[in-house]
């Protein structure tokens, strides 16, 4: 009698799976109790349609199916179903195979609901049918139910393929056994009981192998890879809790996976298609394969629907239940929640069960789609959403990277063999995946570990750095650290699993979960992932309210075309990624290898899976009603996403071996031909300098509109969107970085670190950016601003002596200069002056400078018509802090801005009192820019500039040059490990004696240099000698000799286009405050009762306070204003994008500038209280005009023509000199000159001569070539005084310059050279001064106590030059030119010298003798004061 129930079901099962069976055959072996079919094929079609994965049965086929029924023991023993030798081959679903079913995967409900009708319906049919009134309904029930609980299913040999491309990932499992378990998880024969509605299985996989080959063009796997993961075994446990004994379905279903040990191995070759097989994950997660990405977009009509936020088709992230009806939502969720293998074959095995569980169902569900039934249908619904969680945990888990090579056998028929090599590795202890839903309005899944770290293995392209024979230990070798160690931590990762003995599952009690947003984010905050995991900390939620109270809503209603309820749906989607205190360090080791794998992942390309759409923009504009507009601004969902960084180290260390010039140009998308091999013995060097990063926390947060195409399409419609809209149009970016600070530290043989000498200090910066999404359909608003950034700095500081920025400059050279294998070495001097040994004072310690800017604020926009940039810079102050006499360190300022420089031009500010610098002082810079996105775009404006500059005050002070001229001196202060390796020095020192230069008031000790001799054996000496020189040298001097082969005519005119174009129609306003420069003879501390950095005050304390003040040249720049014509002044920091009342539409409009300075003065500050002029104040104001007009050009590139004209009105200009004024200039020059030719020495500078190397041309033989090559030059045949004497090569250059008429010259060549058939420049320059006045003062060498001046004056000068094509002419003027002598004696005054006092007269009108005489005896009366 039970036969007549029981086998149905099973019939039912087996019919629908398996093709060509006889059901009498089935059934009469069935009735026997056992039943074994063999060679059975599956029913692809049905398969593909229960499962509704976007994957194509290419074979399917069971080996061996075995049914026992123990019809005797029904209520007590468990049937079981065994399948031997199961095996499937899957591939992706064609593109035009989906179109045509329109969704296979779809995310919309309306063909999924109709699929599953279809393939119920039978089934209703099939289980009804057997009747058999002897038996009581409840009992057959209650018995059917025990059965179907306590059904095992035991799989051996299970084979599962997927093929792509070249891809072939099959995975194998053993052995997989399903049964049922007791209340402690171990075998029993269960069932559900008023008591305890609960029931328990477990599935045990042994031994998975998961494989990842390639395949060629025949389909063929040539060499077998190592498997991805090996022999790896796993429990799940299943738990569910009913409602009451008849529910069909249970309301929580809890299935959680846990794996001991995982170890996934992936070679180069894998790598790309790994990478593959993730992206499809990533794209099935998001339905971005096979279907559109909004089922409804099709239809036009349904626009408005779609933007009030109720597509949830689109968010496809969570929407893998509804496709299902109730009865599989269980089931068929874990196979596409996780992207770990366990869950899929749960479910698998699983999905025999679902007809069985709700073989009741209402017949309601099954009605059509019409809207009487739709809200009772929505109930019901509502009420059989269950809970539904799932669990992946793994206690460790570990990568490795192998590099693999080709190995020939020795026969020659024989194939080739793969031998793999390990080179990288990647820990992970503590491991957590868990989702939990419940129907379509909550999801959410949470990622966490307890820690990891990344190691490098053996060698890498050749260099053998990890091999066993280098004993080097765990620590070097771990270049990545994050989190803590499960020894430490416990078992927090599997809090509340089924694997937790204190979860209330496993201590009888019903578990609650959270299901709401906002109590979700109070109870899983940061800190509390965080204090769980440690190391890295996920959580993704995805929520979808209905406001409108009427429970859930369903797919159904979307699909039914009603408008009336749409608007109470809110969706919100937030990730937020917490990443736990890392330490990242980055060394030769470990860069290489990171960059290996990248470009080992470069190295095939497959084609994207989310085919894009083109964007085509719908010309029925959808117009959206005011209701719908309201409820629109009310609420437009968005996704979130937060990435927090805590507590990070970067160590970026010297590159002890450098061969990234085979890694990068592949990287940068460059093939790299050349076959690599490198077989080189590696010495670790110590101590190794590194810069050490820290940063206390980065925090990043993104957001995005979740339907931006249609959102997108209705705002860009709309007359005049609000800004709310607006605002959700963008993609928004806030990069926040808090406390970073950088120093430099050096690792030594102990592998334990220095103290960390600071270079940054700490500081905070932010960063806010936003992008217009589909900006395509803007395009009838120009105004529309696309792209905006921001960045704050409030205030940034760098210190640095001398030698810490030799040594940063080392460790950058060791990466920048590709050469041989610990090319790059240190001298040990400078590690012994940068690292300064605790508690041991330096005899000389170094002057350090630092430098600080604060309040830096900038911006950028743009529109579809002009890019513009906005910005302003607080202030900037450097200044030097030295060693000073009595023990207390003295600071020298050096540069300060904004400083009131306003009354500095005349000397009168020494006397009068000065406010000291005010806090509120304007910002330093302020400026805004403008510029058109298409130059020659006929309806738009010229570029704008806009900008001021407060006055500046500059103390060249003695220090710099101090601190400029450092060489490393070999000291004994400390004992260093002296380095396996032989190596180079950071600069070359030659092997005699230094002869120390002693500049400025901080002498550096005399001290031999030994350094050279120690190292001269080394045989890479010769080699790196110049190599590790500063960068800027040799490749200047190659661009330079390159540029050569130009002649400078063809550059002259290139830049003259270049520049024409940029200032043709620019309108252009330019404020810049003098700037006020200090060159004292000796050093200028700042006193202590000055504000540190004050200049213009530390000079003026100087000069009342102290009786020995340095002699000072100060050098007063004039202030200068430029403006564009008939452009009115405007504040310089606008609101950008900014309109100006006159923009300039034509070029050449802008002209002519008006260009005027002011206030420029040189005077000389000497002791006691002495103030000596050189220049008094003078000024000039110019007009500079310009027109152009294109020539009719024959080539490719037409060129302008263009006239010039310049007109400089000066005022008059008065010098005075004096023999101290002489003497002061030549100390100066000379310490200036001793400093440079140290510098040149050096070799950190060699312009002078790589100039005029390259003047004469590409001399094959100079000097310049042979120091980019091998040989180092010879600095041991100077003479110790060819330090401190000129060189000839300066005093060329200078000579070159002082010529007054050097310029017009070149500039008539130039000219000549630049006219003719390419272009033509027209230049017309006239200068206007009405007066020149030159006073030479000097003590009588006579007569003591008398003075002697020479006075010359020339009035009415002017200049002209006008440049032709055919001809070029100079017009000099000089009114009058005179020059006369007086004398002063003491108590007489100044008064004429000899004959009359006149030297030299000039006029254009001859004077008369006498009238002369006259004149001379009326000079002599008045009393010329200095």
């Amino acid at each position: 009698m039970l036969e007549s129930y029981v086998t149905p079901i099973l019939m039912s099962y087996v019919n629908r799976y398996i093709k060509n069976l006889k059901p009498s055959d089935l059934q009469l072996s069935l009735w026997g109790g056992d039943v074994v079919l063999s060679k059975l094929e599956l029913k692809l079609d049905v398969l593909e349609q229960e499962l509704k994965l976007p994957f194509t049965f290419l074979s399917g086929h069971i080996h061996e199916l075995r049914i026992h029924v123990p019809w005797t023991k029904l209520g007590s023993e468990p049937v079981v179903i065994t399948i031997n030798t199961m095996e499937c081959i899957l591939k992706l679903k064609d593109a035009i195979q989906d179109d045509h079913e329109s969704c296979g995967s779809n995310s919309t409900n309306r063909s999924t609901t109709e699929n599953t009708k279809s393939s119920v319906k039978p089934r209703r049919i099939q289980q009804a049918a057997p009747t058999d009134p002897d038996l009581p309904p409840g009992y057959v029930q209650s018995l059917i139910r025990r059965v179907v609980n306590n059904v095992n299913i035991v799989i051996n040999n299970l084979i599962l393929k997927y093929v792509e491309d070249d891809i072939v990932l099959s995975v194998n499992i053993t052995s997989a056994e399903c049964y049922t378990v007791g209340e402690l998880w171990d075998r029993a024969f269960m069932d559900i009981s008023a008591t305890d509605l609960v029931l328990r299985k477990v599935i045990n996989f042994s031994d998975c192998t998961v494989c990842l080959d390639k395949r060629n063009a025949s389909g063929k796997i040539e060499f077998y890879q190592d498997p991805l993961l090996y022999k790896c075994s796993f429990r799940t446990r299943l738990h569910f809790t009913y409602d009451n004994l008849n529910s069909k379905m249970p309301s929580v279903i809890k299935i959680h996976t846990l794996v001991e040990s995982l170890k996934l191995s992936i070679t180069d070759q894998q790598l790309p298609m790994f990478i593959r097989i993730m992206q499809l994950g990533i794209a099935l997660y998001y339905g971005e394969i096979g279907s559109f990405k909004d089922g409804e977009t099709e239809d036009p009509t349904c626009h408005n629907k779609d933007m009030l936020g109720n597509i949830t088709g689109a968010e496809d992230e969570t929407r893998i239940d509804m496709q299902f009806p109730a009865q599989y939502k269980g089931q068929e969720l874990y196979s596409q929640q996780d992207d770990e293998q366990p869950q899929g074959w749960v479910s698998w095995a699983w999905s025999f069960v679902p007809a069985i569980v709700s073989y009741d169902d209402d017949e309601e569900d099954y009605l059509a789609n019409d809207p009487a039934s739709t809200m009772h249908q929505q109930k019901a619904q509502t009420l059989k959403d269950p809970i539904v969680s799932v669990g992946f945990y793994c206690t460790k888990a570990t990568v490795t990277f192998k590099l693999t090579e080709m190995q020939a056998e020795s026969s020659y028929y024989s194939p080739q063999k793969v031998k793999s090599k390990e080179v990288l590795c990647w820990e992970q202890e503590g491991t957590t995946i868990e989702a939990l839903m419940m129907g379509e309005p909550f999801f959410d899944c949470q990622i966490g570990f307890v820690g990891c770290r990344a190691m490098c293995l053996k060698g890498i392209m050749g260099v053998k750095d990890f091999e066993e024979n280098m004993n080097r230990s765990e620590t070097e070798a771990c270049f990545f650290i994050c989190g803590e160690n499960l020894s430490t931590k416990g078992l927090t990762y599997l809090t509340n699993s089924l694997f937790d003995y204190r979860s209330p599952e496993n201590n009888g009690t019903r578990a609650e979960f959270i299901l709401d947003a906002a109590h979700h984010k109070e109870t899983y905050t940061e800190i509390a992932g965080m204090q769980r995991f440690g190391a890295f900390y996920m959580d993704y939620l995805y929520t979808m309210e209905n406001t409108g109270g009427k429970g859930s809503v369903n797919q159904q209603d979307f699909s039914s075309g009603k408008n009336e309820d749409l608007g109470t749906v809110q969706e919100k989607s937030t990730k937020s990624l917490v990443i736990g205190p890392l330490d990242f360090r980055l060394d030769s080791s470990s860069v290489h290898r990171i960059l290996k794998m990248v470009v080992c992942a470069l190295e095939h390309e497959y084609e994207p899976y989310n085919r894009l759409k083109p964007e085509i923009k719908d010309e029925s504009e959808i117009i959206l009603n005011p209701e719908e507009l309201a409820s629109l601004e009310e609420y437009i969902p968005t996704r979130h996403t937060s990435v927090t960084l805590l507590k990070c180290t970067c160590t970026i260390f010297m590159a002890e071996f450098n061969l990234l010039d085979h890694l990068l140009p592949i990287i940068m998308g460059e093939k790299n031909s050349s076959n690599f091999m490198n077989t080189t013995n590696f010495q670790p060097l110590r101590p190794l300098p590194s810069i050490q990063i820290l940063v206390d926390k980065i925090n990043l947060e993104h957001s995005v509109p979740m339907y931006a195409e249609q959102l997108v399409h209705v705002v860009s419609s709309l007359s005049q969107p609000s800004d709310n809209l607006l605002h959700y149009c963008y993609v928004h970016c806030y990069l926040k970085i808090l406390g970073f600070q950088a120093g430099l530290t050096s690792l030594d043989c102990s592998g334990s670190y220095c103290l960390p000498v600071p270079v940054i200090p700490t500081f905070s910066t932010a960063l806010y950016g936003k992008l217009l999404k589909l900006p395509t359909c803007w395009t009838k608003r120009s105004q529309i601003v696309i792209t905006e950034g921001i960045f704050e700095l409030p205030n940034l500081t760098v210190q640095a002596t001398r030698a810490q920025t030799l040594l940063l400059q080392a460790i950058y050279q060791s990466w920048s200069h590709i050469g041989n294998v610990s090319s790059s070495g240190i001298n040990e001097a400078l590690m012994n002056e940068v690292f300064q040994t605790v508690g041991v004072k330096s005899k000389n310690p170094l002057p350090t400078l630092e430098g600080s800017i604060q309040n830096v604020e900038l911006k950028y926009c743009s529109t579809s018509l002009v890019k513009c940039a906005s910005g302003t810079m607080g202030s900037i102050k450097i200044c030097a802090k030295a060693p000073g006499d009595s023990g207390k360190e003295k600071w020298v300022p050096l540069l300060q801005g904004p400083s009131d420089t306003k009354d500095l031009h005349s000397t009168k500010w020494l006397n009068e009192s000065r406010k000291p610098e005010s806090l509120l002082a304007p910002d330093l810079i302020a400026f805004t820019i403008q510029v058109p996105q298409y130059m020659d775009y006929c309806h738009n404006s010229g570029a704008v500039l806009l900008c001021s500059i407060q006055g500046f005050a500059i103390n060249i002070d003695p220090i710099i040059y101090t601190w400029l001229i450092y060489q490393p001196q070999k000291r004994t202060s400390r004992h260093m490990q002296q380095p396996v390796v032989s190596v180079p020095l950071v600069t070359p020192i030659s092997k005699r004696k230094e002869d120390e230069l002693s500049v400025g008031s901080a002498p550096l000790a005399k001290q031999q240099s030994y350094q050279a001799s120690e190292y001269a054996s080394s045989p890479v000496k010769t080699k790196t000698l110049t190599e590790s020189r500063p960068l800027s040298v040799p490749v200047k001097t190659m661009l330079n000799i390159s540029e050569g082969c130009r002649s400078p005519e063809e550059r002259m005119k290139e830049f003259i286009g270049i520049v024409w174009n940029a200032v043709k129609s620019l309108t252009i306003q330019l404020d810049v405050q003098s700037c006020c420069v200090f060159i004292p003879n000796d050093s200028l501390p700042s006193p202590s009762t000055i504000v540190c950095g004050d200049i213009p005050g530390t000079v003026r304390s100087w000069y009342h306070g102290q009786p020995s003040m340095p002699g000072t040249l100060v050098l007063c720049l004039p202030q200068i204003k430029i403006i564009s014509a008939g452009h009115k002044y405007m504040e310089p920091l606008q609101e950008i994008p900014f309109v100006i009342p006159r923009p300039i539409i034509e070029e050449g409009d802008a002209f002519p500038w008006t260009i005027s300075l002011h206030h420029f003065s040189i005077y000389t500050l000497l002791g006691k209280q002495v103030i000596l002029c050189l220049v008094e104040p003078m000024g000039c104001t110019s007009t500079l005009a310009v027109t152009s007009q294109k020539l009719i050009a024959t080539g490719p590139d037409a060129r302008h023509s263009f006239v010039v004209c310049l007109h400089v009105d000066l005022e008059s200009l008065e010098i005075k000199c004096s023999n101290p004024q002489v003497q002061l200039f030549y100390e100066l020059a000379d310490t200036l000159n001793k400093v440079w030719n140290k510098i040149q020495k050096k070799g950190n500078l060699s312009t002078s001569s790589a100039y005029s190397e390259t003047m004469a041309g590409p001399v094959p033989s100079s000097p310049v070539r042979s120091s980019v090559g091998t040989v180092p030059p010879d600095t041991s045949t100077c003479s110790p005084s060819a330090d401190i004497g000129t060189t000839t090569e300066g005093d060329s250059i200078q000579a070159g310059d002082d010529s007054p008429f050097s310029d017009s010259v070149t500039l008539e060549q130039t000219t000549n050279n630049i006219g003719g058939s390419s272009g033509r420049v027209s230049l017309w320059m006239q200068w206007v001064l009405p007066k020149i006045t030159i006073k030479l003062f000097a003590p009588d060498p006579e007569n003591k106590g008398t003075e002697v001046c020479m006075v010359s004056e020339l009035e009415d000068l002017s200049a002209s030059i006008d440049v032709q094509d055919v001809y070029t002419k100079v017009k000099c003027k000089i009114e009058s030119f005179n020059i006369d002598h007086y004398r002063s004696r003491p108590g007489e005054g100044w008064q004429s010298g000899h004959f009359e006092g006149i030297f030299l007269q000039c006029k254009e009108k001859p004077v008369p003798w006498e009238r002369v005489l006259v004149f001379g005896a009326m000079w002599r009366c008045l009393p010329f004061l200095y």
